[in-house]
């Protein structure tokens, strides 16, 4: 755990999350913008469950869900109409998971800071931001885009901690897919695996290697759970 000067259990200095399945359950925008373009291919609608586990893939592993049948360069070839149809849909379904929103409050109020690496492209990330009400309170966002490398490239981390000025001893990094751990270990950040994101069954987060595992937000809320750094 880390401590503040008095001995007691405080919150890291800087908090760095994950977006998709960590911060945001955005599945839902997911599921309208995969069956719209199902639709549109005389397809039915497919359920939450069977998209669900793809989310935090990205895109194009989306698009192979919806459509198994494709081969490989024809879901590419639909990467940029899958990504506006879900700007058209974004915040329409999602929310903040329960309890994020108190997690964020509590951080800032014992005068933390948070920011936001996700591999979702920044300008998609920055309209999740805003219709959340979390851009002023955000202190960095970096998407998948913003730099050379992506996670789990250690870069948009080590990016992150030096935009807000701090070292990479004094953040934490929050996921909910093994690429999310990956990168924060490459980074030599200390991390934590949330488990109500979006996975696949054989994709066992217990042997990413981060240093907490979190079931509920709840556990995030008590300073003492966050983990020294790696």
């Amino acid at each position: 755990m880390i401590r503040n000067d008095s001995g007691a259990a405080s919150f890291p200095l800087v908090a760095l999350f994950d977006l998709d399945g960590t911060l945001v359950d955005s599945a839902p925008d997911m599921l309208a913008t995969a069956n719209r373009m199902r639709a549109a291919h005389g397809m039915e609608p497919m359920a939450l469950p069977q998209l669900r586990p793809h989310v935090s893939k990205g895109s194009r592993a989306m698009l192979a869900a919806a459509f198994p049948h494709w081969e490989i360069e024809a879901t590419i070839a639909r990467v940029p109409e899958f990504l506006r149809i879900y700007q058209e849909e974004l915040g329409r379904h999602s929310a903040a998971f329960a309890g994020i929103e108190e997690l964020l409050q509590e951080m800032e109020q014992a005068g933390n800071r948070w920011g936001i690496v996700t591999n979702k492209p920044e300008y998609l990330a920055r309209d999740v931001v805003r219709k959340l009400g979390w851009q002023s309170r955000c202190a960095v966002l970096i998407g998948g885009d913003s730099l050379s490398e992506r996670k789990p490239h250690p870069l948009p981390l080590r990016e992150a901690a030096r935009r807000m000025d701090a070292s990479i001893a004094e953040c934490v990094y929050v996921g909910d897919d093994e690429r999310d751990i990956q990168a924060a270990r490459a980074a030599g950040m200390a991390s934590i695996a949330v488990l109500w994101g979006y996975r696949l069954e054989q994709d066992p987060p217990t042997e990413w290697g981060a240093g907490r595992l979190a079931e509920q937000v709840g556990q995030l809320r008590d300073p003492a759970f966050w983990p020294r750094s790696a």
